[in-house]
C-alpha cells in the first residue's frame, strides 16, 4: 500500500522552530489529526519541532495561520510562528513586502525586509502586576519574573511548576524569566504544549518587553536576547495599554521534504 505523503518546510524564528504545511489547494492536515502531528513533531520520531503551522486560503487576508503545539493541540498565537509563516509565504510568491494574515487571536500585518520579518501583534489591555510576577495576554497567557541573572534560575524545573499552578489552570500558562542588562533584556521561556524550555519564543518576549516598560515609560522599543539569537519589541503606551505591537527579528528556511505516513 502507498503511503500519504505530506511536502512540508522547515522554518526557525531564532531558533524557534517549525513545520510549515501549505493548504491552499489539498488539505493534508486537520484538527482531529493531534496523534500525526505530535508525531511529526517529535524530534526522534518525526522531522522534529517546536510546533507545525497550517497555511490556508482566507476570503479577506493574504491568507490563514492554524498553528499547533508540539503535543498536536491547536493552541493560541505564535509570535515567532507567525513570523515564519510570512516568511514562508513570502518566498511561495504570495505577496509583496507586506500582508495581512488571520490568526486565532485575530488579523495581523506583517513586512518583509531581506530575512527580516516584523509582525504586528495584538493590541495589550491588561497587564497584571503582582508581587513577585506580571501576567499578561500577547496572543497567548505569559508570566514575567524578573531576575538579578538567569543563571541562577532552572528554568525547565521552575517553568514548569510555575505552569502548571492551580491559579493558571485548566489551560495553564507559558512562563518567562528575565534578566535586565545594559542593552536590553535577555528571556528564557519554558512554553506549553512543547513542555520544555524552547530557545525562543515570541510572544513570550513580547511579554517580557512590555512588562519592563511599565516600569520604564519612557521606552519605545526593547532589545531582547534569547538563546536563539537577537529580537526586538516596538510599542506605543498609550491610556489603556499598550498598541502598535511589532515583534521584529529573523525567519529563515531550514529545509523542505516530504512526510511519509
Amino acid at each position: 500500500m502507498l503511503k500519504q505523503h505530506i511536502p512540508f518546510h522547515k522554518y526557525q524564528g531564532t531558533g524557534n522552530d517549525f513545520v510549515l504545511i501549505d493548504q491552499r489547494v489539498h488539505q493534508y492536515l486537520n484538527h482531529q489529526d493531534q496523534a500525526l502531528i505530535a508525531k511529526i513533531c517529535h524530534r526522534h520520531f518525526g522531522i522534529g519541532a517546536d510546533g507545525l503551522i497550517l497555511l490556508q486560503q482566507h476570503e479577506s487576508a493574504d491568507f490563514e495561520m492554524v498553528y499547533f503545539n508540539a503535543d498536536g493541540r491547536e493552541s493560541t498565537m505564535c509570535g515567532n510562528g507567525g513570523r515564519c509563516i510570512v516568511a514562508f509565504a513570502y518566498h511561495l510568491g504570495m505577496f509583496g513586502q507586506h500582508c495581512t494574515f488571520k490568526a486565532v487571536d485575530g488579523l495581523h500585518e506583517a513586512k518583509v525586509n531581506g530575512n527580516e520579518v516584523e509582525l504586528r501583534m495584538i493590541d495589550v489591555s491588561q497587564v497584571e502586576q503582582h508581587e513577585k510576577f506580571y501576567f499578561l495576554n500577547t496572543g497567548s497567557p505569559h508570566y514575567v519574573s524578573f531576575h538579578s541573572t538567569l543563571l541562577e534560575v532552572d528554568v525547565f524545573a521552575q517553568g514548569r511548576a510555575i505552569r502548571y499552578e492551580d491559579r493558571f489552570q485548566p489551560n495553564g500558562t507559558n512562563v518567562n524569566f528575565v534578566e535586565i542588562t545594559p542593552e536590553g533584556l535577555i528571556v528564557a521561556t519554558y512554553e506549553r504544549g512543547v513542555e520544555n524550555e524552547t530557545l525562543s519564543c515570541g510572544t513570550g518576549v513580547t511579554a517580557a518587553a512590555l512588562a519592563y516598560a511599565i516600569n520604564n515609560p519612557h521606552l519605545r522599543n526593547v532589545k531582547i536576547q534569547t538563546k536563539g539569537g537577537k529580537l526586538m519589541v516596538r510599542f506605543q503606551p498609550s491610556s489603556h495599554g499598550f498598541d502598535n505591537i511589532w515583534l521584529c527579528g529573523s525567519a529563515e528556511k531550514v529545509f523542505e521534504g516530504n512526510y511519509f505516513c
